[in-house]
This record gives structure tokens, C-alpha cells and sequence, in this order.
């Protein structure tokens, strides 16, 4: 029998539930889904209030801008951080960090205060986020086998999807009904995590003794440097997002342009995570990917198309569709880009590069909202969503043209075997 399952094919051995099969994963996705629900269900409230109550695109934009700023600032240390500290408990503090933001945001909605005092609050939490981000990232592979890692992310990536296609619906009846609640609710959801998170086994992993000079913090950008895959891949998404900030828009398209109020803006929101979850789970079932470099690009080009396609729609159902397809062909980058980062990444290295990645895509998609923001201020919602999707599409030929390696890339089994044997021949950490 051991012969037999020796001489099966990597399609043959595929096991899409393989992740699931340790308990920890469980405990841990199932928190992870539920936390995502709750930042969903607030994101939601956030820009619908302060739209309400300002009227104004730029105040949308300055809500990426909050949450952007925290994020660049502090990436570099939240990294050193998850690599030298024990990683959940560093998440475990983040969350009750995050819970005591949401807990103000909601007495702050109900007493109807300052909209500057929100946006103080969401840089207090964006600050504890940006903190936990890395040492989160980095507990898969402490949680799972390496032969699972692979399956691990793609399902985080579908149930974080779920969390983001369930929130949003669930917010848009919430915030109809009273706003407060779904700061509220994002607290008993970051509650939740803690728990479950509590309980997880986790894999023991060495810890860098060094100190945190400005070498050591700059270890992931030293790494990325060598590793230009990596790099590649990192830049390409950074500027796809950052140009395809349509989401911070979205309360400007349901009131202004499709009229279809709160409910109809919580469906906006939910519809990319609804394509993203779809896409999710059929490539969890699907054979290990091939040409993944080539799927890459095209998905990335694809979610510029939809985005254009979305700016110019007025109505509710082609943009809801287009929505849809931007979050298909996001999934793709993700499990792609989150399978390569992870395995081409020394366990002592994965805080300080998977940083770098959160300053890269986090950071990116914040200031998206404010890029999207400022445009639509001056020339208007649907000219800064199609110039945006315009832009993704320049961002991709330019990638495919000066991005050999890139557009090599074929299994990621095999690109994660050759990378590794390239970094190792170029030595350090």
C-alpha cells in the first residue's frame, strides 16, 4: 500500500480537505472566519456613517488614510515583533486592542460625535492591526505540515472570503437598523478569536535572539531584494489594488447612482468576496495549479476589465456582477501570491516578510481609498473607478513585459523547490 501511495501522481494525492484534518486549523479558521465577519460587518457601518453624515467622497478617502498610515509605520517593527515574540499572543493582545476601538466607535455613533474623533479610532485600531498582521500570517505553518500549507491557504482565503461576503450582507440590515450595533458586534467577534485562539496547539519554532537595530528590521526587504519572484508578485498586486480602490466608493454608487440604499450597498459590498469565495473553493478542488504565472496576470488584467466595466454600469445588476468577477479573479492573486510568500520564507523570516507583504497590499488598498477618494472629489466617482480599472491594465502589460520569471512560472510546487535552491545559493538571511 505504502508503494502504491508512493507512486500516485500529485493529482492523484490531492486531498482538498487535507488542512481540515488538524484540529488546531479548525479552531484557528473558524475564529479567523468569524473575526473577518465582524471587521466586515464595521466596515460597512464606517462608510455608510460617515458618508451620511459628511456627504463627501474625500471623507470616504480619509477613511483609507486612517487606516493606511498606521499600517506603513509601523509594518517593519510588527514583523521584528511576530518573529521574536510568542506570535499569538501578540494576535491575542491585537484583538483586545481591537475591541476596545470598536467598543468606542459604537458609544461615539450613539452619541452622534465628531466625525475627526471616528477617524481617531480608526487609527487607534488600524495600529493594533497593522501590529498582529504579520505574527497572524505567520501561524499557519505553525499550525499545519508543511505538505498542507498549501491547502491551509487556500482555504483561509475561502473562509475569509465567507466572513467578507457574509459581513457586508449582514451589515447593510444592521446599520439600517441602528448603526451602534455593528461596532458592537465586530467587538464580540474579535472576543471570539481570542477564545478559539486560546485553545490552538501550535509547533514550536526557534526564536532570533538579536536585537532590533535597523538591520534586523530591514531582514525581509534584504530577502525580497534577493527573491525578485517575490517581488514581482508583491508589486503587481500593490499597484492593482492601489489603483482599483472602487470598494471605498461603493456608498457613493448604492445612494447616488443606483439608488438602492443601505441594503443594496451591503450586497455591493458582499458580491467580490462572493466571486472570491466561488473561486476559492473551485481551486481547492481543483488539481495542483499549472502556468500559474500566466493565470496571474490574466486574472489580474481581468479584475482591471471588471472594474471598468462596473464604473460605467447604472445598473445595480451588471454592477453587482462585475463585482462579483473582481473578486474571481482576486482570489487567483491571492492563494498564488500568500502560497509562494509563505513557503519561499525561512520560519525565522516569515514576521519581517509577510510585514513587508502587508505594507505592499494592506497599505496599498488603504490608500486605494484614498487615491479613489481625491479623484472622485475632483472629477467625479465614475471617472476615478474607470481610470483606476485603466490603470490595473497598464500595470499588468508593463509586468508582463519586464517580468521574465514571472511569466515562467508554472507549478507552484516546483517554482517553491527552484526559488528555495536560488536563495539558498545566494546565502544570508
Amino acid at each position: 500500500q505504502n508503494t502504491r501511495k508512493d507512486t500516485l501522481t500529485p493529482v492523484q494525492r490531492h486531498d482538498p480537505y487535507a488542512a481540515f484534518r488538524v484540529r488546531g486549523y479548525r479552531l484557528y479558521v473558524v475564529g479567523w472566519l468569524v473575526s473577518v465577519m465582524g471587521a466586515q460587518i464595521q466596515g460597512v457601518a464606517v462608510g455608510w456613517e460617515v458618508y451620511q453624515r459628511t456627504g463627501k467622497a474625500l471623507a470616504l478617502g480619509l477613511v483609507g488614510l486612517a487606516q493606511a498610515l498606521p499600517m506603513i509605520a509601523l509594518a517593519l517593527p510588527a514583523g521584528y515583533l511576530a518573529d521574536t515574540f510568542d506570535r499569538r499572543k501578540v494576535v491575542m493582545w491585537s484583538l483586545l486592542g481591537t475591541i476596545a476601538s470598536s467598543l468606542g466607535l459604537a458609544a461615539l455613533s450613539f452619541a452622534k460625535g465628531p466625525v475627526y474623533m471616528m477617524y481617531g479610532l480608526l487609527v487607534i485600531e488600524a495600529t493594533v492591526s497593522a501590529l498582529t498582521r504579520p505574527a497572524r500570517m505567520s501561524l499557519v505553518p505553525q499550525i499545519v505540515p508543511r505538505e498542507m500549507f498549501p491547502s491551509a491557504v487556500v482555504w483561509n482565503s475561502s473562509l475569509m472570503q465567507v466572513g467578507s461576503m457574509i459581513g457586508p450582507a449582514i451589515g447593510g440590515f444592521v446599520i439600517l437598523l441602528n448603526v451602534p450595533v455593528a461596532y458592537l458586534l465586530n467587538a464580540v467577534c474579535a472576543l471570539t478569536f481570542v477564545v478559539l485562539l486560546g485553545r490552538v496547539d501550535l509547533h514550536e519554532v526557534s526564536r532570533q535572539t538579536e536585537r532590533a537595530t535597523v538591520e534586523t528590521l530591514l531582514a525581509g526587504l534584504r530577502f525580497l531584494r534577493r527573491t525578485r519572484l517575490l517581488l514581482s508578485l508583491m508589486a503587481l498586486d500593490m499597484f492593482a489594488v492601489l489603483l482599483g480602490g472602487a470598494t471605498y466608493l461603493l456608498p457613493i454608487y448604492a445612494q447616488d447612482i443606483l439608488h438602492v440604499g443601505p441594503q443594496g450597498f451591503g450586497w455591493l459590498r458582499a458580491a467580490p468576496a462572493v466571486g472570491a469565495f466561488f473561486m476559492a473553493v473551485l481551486m481547492a478542488h481543483l488539481p495542483p495549479m499549472r502556468r500559474a504565472g500566466r493565470n496571474l496576470l490574466l486574472a489580474v488584467a481581468g479584475f482591471g476589465a471588471a472594474t471598468i466595466v462596473f464604473g460605467l454600469s447604472t445598473s445595480f445588476w451588471l454592477s453587482l456582477a462585475m463585482l462579483f468577477m473582481t473578486g474571481v479573479f482576486d482570489n487567483v492573486s491571492m492563494v498564488i501570491r500568500g502560497t509562494l510568500i509563505q513557503l519561499l520564507t525561512p520560519d525565522a523570516m516569515r514576521g519581517r516578510v509577510s510585514a513587508v507583504n502587508g505594507v505592499f497590499i494592506g497599505a496599498s488598498n488603504q490608500l486605494g481609498g484614498l487615491e479613489s477618494g481625491l479623484a472622485a472629489h475632483w472629477f467625479g466617482a465614475v471617472f476615478s473607478v474607470v481610470s483606476g480599472g485603466i490603470g490595473t491594465i497598464a500595470v499588468v502589460l508593463i509586468t508582463a513585459l519586464s517580468s521574465k520569471r514571472l511569466r515562467a512560472v508554472d507549478s507552484l510546487h516546483e517554482t517553491r523547490l527552484e526559488e528555495k535552491d536560488a536563495v539558498a545559493a545566494g546565502g544570508g538571511s
